[in-house]
């Protein structure tokens, strides 16, 4: 089946959360699809240099080293690679991103939040990397997160259900179709941009 559609996990998760929550509008949606430009949050900032400080130990001493210690003892041992690009083809749609890091079974993507409650990211759409990544031996991913008093980790396996996510992706594609005239960034539309 030829591929019609390009999607990244950010932007399913923005739009599970306008399906689901309430707490993103069509605007921002719409936005978001559009790529329009916003100015980063002190909160993303935050979590960027985290990221960097645990993975390539730069402005370590902006963090906790307790915090840091404790999130580098869930690291996959050796650490296979970093910025990993997974694609995965659901039916006419090819869906791409970057995950963190990943080890000899496991793939890691680090979070940082203010406020966490368990179970946060069962219905994350960046656990659809785990179905990029199984032709190179990942069978675990991992969500390593913390709101900087203390680690938590999520698993997921590939045998974990993805039901939903295949879903919204369908209703995406619906969403799409039925508000093409408000998309000004084509390169959602495969066929459109190639």
């Amino acid at each position: 089946m030829p591929i019609r559609y390009k999607f990244y996990p950010t932007l399913l998760n923005v739009f599970s959360r306008y399906l689901n929550s309430g707490y993103v509008s069509m605007q921002e949606l719409v936005d978001t699809i559009n790529r329009v430009p916003g100015p980063t949050s002190e909160a993303q900032e935050r979590g960027s240099r985290f990221e960097d400080a645990v993975v390539k130990g730069e402005h370590e001493d902006r963090f906790s080293p307790e915090i840091l210690e404790k999130f580098r003892r869930h690291l996959p041992r050796p650490i296979v690679e970093t910025q990993v690009y997974c694609a995965y083809e659901i039916d006419d749609v090819l869906f791409y991103g970057y995950v963190d890091l990943i080890g000899k079974f496991k793939a890691v993507d680090i979070k940082t939040t203010s406020s966490y409650q368990h179970p946060r990211y069962t219905f994350n759409h960046q656990n659809l990397y785990l179905h990029a990544l199984k032709k190179r031996g990942i069978r675990l991913m991992e969500y390593l997160i913390t709101d900087f008093k203390d680690v938590y980790v999520e698993s997921y396996s590939l045998t974990h259900p993805i039901d939903r996510q295949l879903e919204e992706i369908r209703l995406f594609k619906q969403f799409l179709e039925e508000h093409r005239e408000l998309i000004t960034d084509r390169k959602i539309f495969a066929a459109e941009h190639e």
